[in-house]
Order: C-alpha cells, then structure tokens, then sequence
C-alpha cells in the first residue's frame, strides 16, 4: 500500500522505515527537511508540503499523523481535512486524547473521510521489534488498512500462544486489536500508559528501599550493600517480576551504578493524567495509578534515586528527556 507519512520525529520515521522495509510506499512530509530528506535518501517519495504529499498520492489517499498531541496534531489533521476527497483515510498514530479523536471523526464523517485512530507503543525500538497498536474507526477502514498494521506489527515472536482463544482472528497474537470506533484505540493506550507508570513506579520505589539499606541511619548490623546492577539482572531470569522495563533497568543500572546522567525530574505527557481522569469519570478506584502520576510531579520539586530510575527507564524505551529546570 501507498501511505503519506506526516511527522518525522523518533516514531515517524522509524515507522516509515519499517513500512518501507515491509513493502509499502511511503511519501513523507515534516516541517524539518533534513528529516525528510534523510528519509527520501533510503527510498521515501519526499513532499516539501501536505498539498504536494497529497498530489503524489494514490486514491484513496492514506495519510498517518505522528506528531505530539495538542496543537500540533490538531492544526494538522484541520489542513488534512481540507485536503482530502471523499473515501480518503486520516489516522492519527499520536498520544492524542481520545475525546478528540471522537470529534474529529464526526468531523471527517461530514465530507465522507474516513478517521482511525492508532494508540501506538513501541517507543524507538519498534523499527526493530515491531509497534504493539490499539486501533479505533470504523470496521471496513480498519480492515482496507490490515497490511499497513500488519507490517508494522511485531508478528507471533517468540511468546509463546495463549490456550482457549480464537484461532480465528489472530491480530491481537500478532501485536495489534480493532479496539472498537473512534476514541477507543487511543481509549485503550492512555489506560496502557496510565499502567506504565504504576509499573515503572513500583520499580523506582523498590530499587530505591534496596539503595537505602546501605543508610548510616540503620544500626550497622542491618546496613547491605547490594548490587543494584546484578539485581535487575538476575530478576529478569526467571522472576515472576520480569518485564521489558526491568530489562531497560538493568541495561541503565549497567551503565551507570548511581545514574549520575539523570536529574530525576520526571516528564509526563498527559495519559496518566487522562486515565485518572477515566477513572473518576467511571467511579473507578485507581489508588495505584493516581499515586504513581501525583509522584512524577513531586519529582520536580525534591527528586530521589527512584526518580532517576523512572528517567533512566522513560529515555531507555522512548528516548524521553526529563523536565527541563526552570
């Protein structure tokens, strides 16, 4: 298929790499033209804008925003909305709020576009292992885009096959799920994300009690100077904790036993924030999930070595930079 790629930034491109690997034409478009241009050398078509990316692409014309979620998407998908002819595909791969994403679908209904919206995890390793993707939209359009997903899916690997489910459709074993109409993909990975952070928190807070134990608070017979290194490497083997940010933890911890490279000023790009939101929205109890999320602002006044884990961890999959001090 012949998709138009809006964004270049650490996701966009890598996405357009791995479609481009897959098969797929990609015309590619971002307002930095050394992105752009660094694309167009390894077999991209380039456009220097939306209007010449959309002259340079087949009907029904397919275009995939990845930019940050706000302004910028919103100012976008209005100009693409322009663009467009009846029957053409807006997708909006972003962190975007899932309400948006129910405005704009009406929106696009109204000249007969068609809106999907892609919660898209994977961070800057998904060129190598694949996107792990919650689509919202309508069933037809989802399907009309099953070889993009596809493509950009991390496929079976080597995770072993559940028992009992349907061997009729299999998308959700190869990485990716048709969530439900518009909203429910982003739905799905704003509650994803609001996970992460309790995860990513209780390991910041339980490598944090290790770090401690060395205290010249604690009477000398109690103080243990424990390898953090080799703990994060041992409990990736076997332990019922193991996970991939375990394994972001033991690489950060490998490399820098204090993480002396981290403020521990820990960013949050506002999914933890919507998930709360849900939460209360629903009656919801989230003790865990609201905690981890009210921690990553009390970061920015007084940080911890937990906190510098949760930086090192943010960098590690997604390449994020901590808040800058002010």
């Amino acid at each position: 298929m012949q998709i138009g790629m809006v964004g270049l930034g650490r996701m966009g491109s890598n996405i357009a790499r791995r479609l481009m690997r897959g098969g797929h034409g990609v015309v590619a478009y971002d307002h930095d033209d050394k992105a752009v241009a660094a694309l167009g050398s390894e077999g991209a078509t380039t456009a220097s804008s939306l209007e010449e990316m959309a002259a340079k692409l087949a009907t029904p014309r397919i275009f995939w925003s990845m930019l940050p979620a706000g302004a910028p998407t919103e100012s976008t998908i209005d100009a693409l909305i322009a663009l467009c002819a009846p029957g053409d595909v807006i997708i909006d791969g972003g962190n975007t709020f899932y309400k948006d994403d129910i405005r704009r679908a009406a929106s696009c209904r109204m000249k007969d576009l068609h809106y999907v919206d892609v919660g898209t995890s994977g961070g800057v390793w998904g060129l190598e292992r694949g996107y792990c993707m919650m689509i919202g939209g309508e069933k037809k359009t989802v399907e009309l885009l099953d070889p993009i997903f596809a493509t950009l899916s991390p496929g079976y690997g080597s995770i072993p096959r559940t028992r009992g489910r349907d061997p009729h459709d299999d998308r959700a074993e190869r990485g990716y799920i048709h969530a439900g109409p518009a909203g429910a993909g982003h739905f799905v990975k704003m509650v994803h994300n609001g996970i992460e952070y309790g995860l990513m928190q209780a390991y910041a807070e339980g490598f944090d009690i290790l770090k401690n134990r060395a205290s010249e608070k604690l009477s000398e017979d109690q103080r243990f100077d424990i390898n953090l290194p080799d703990v994060a490497e041992v409990w990736r083997r076997g332990s019922v904790v193991s996970s991939w940010l375990l394994d972001l933890t033991a690489s950060a911890l490998a490399q820098d036993h204090g993480l002396d490279n981290y403020s521990g000023k820990v960013a949050d790009s506002g999914e933890g924030h919507w998930t709360i939101d849900a939460a209360m929205e629903e009656a919801v109890p989230a003790y865990v999930l609201s905690s981890a999320l009210f921690a990553r602002y009390r970061s920015r006044v007084e940080s911890t070595f937990g906190d510098k884990l949760l930086s090192a961890m943010r960098f590690g999959f997604g390449g994020h930079l901590e808040t800058p001090s002010k």
